[in-house]
């Protein structure tokens, strides 16, 4: 199973190109397509981003929606309909498009998030806030991760 672990700043160039850190290629290196899909998060003001690979069981997933209700049709246009998919180059960068600069409020740097299964990709700043906030919510609310089925 794909696993995008710890926290990387790093530089976005001009042309929107940035390296994607070195794990994270690894960890990507037996998938069939050599990149990433990304695609604007839907709680906060940073970028999601998955194997290719993960988009087919997302897919599966909104077949738990009726195929034509404005639940499945919404989820469908917001993750499908805005999603890019994008190559690594031979020096393992990506070139983020504009529209995707903008929303997460890119600038010369920015932080590649691992979240385990998928990773996000934030402004740095905007990032350290985040963090702080999620460490204040797991401790607030006690949050712990569940037991497995097998009761692990």
């Amino acid at each position: 199973m794909t696993l995008f672990l710890s926290t990387f700043i790093n530089k976005v160039d001009r042309k929107g190109r940035v390296s994607v850190p070195a794990s994270f290629r690894a960890a990507l290196a037996d998938q069939t397509f050599q990149g990433v899909v990304l695609f604007r998060s839907h709680g906060h003001a940073c970028i999601e981003g998955f194997p290719q690979s993960f988009m087919a069981e997302l897919s599966d997933r909104l077949d738990n929606f009726d195929l034509f209700s404005a639940d499945q049709d919404d989820l469908a246009t917001s993750i499908f309909g805005e999603s890019v998919q994008l190559p690594f180059d031979g020096d393992g960068r990506i070139i983020l498009p504009a529209n995707i600069i903008e929303y997460a409020d890119l600038g010369e740097q920015c932080a590649f998030v691992g979240m385990g299964r998928k990773f996000q990709i934030w402004n740095p700043s905007a990032f350290e806030a985040r963090k702080s906030e999620a460490r204040e919510n797991v401790k607030s609310r006690g949050v712990t991760i569940p037991k497995t089925a097998g009761g692990a």
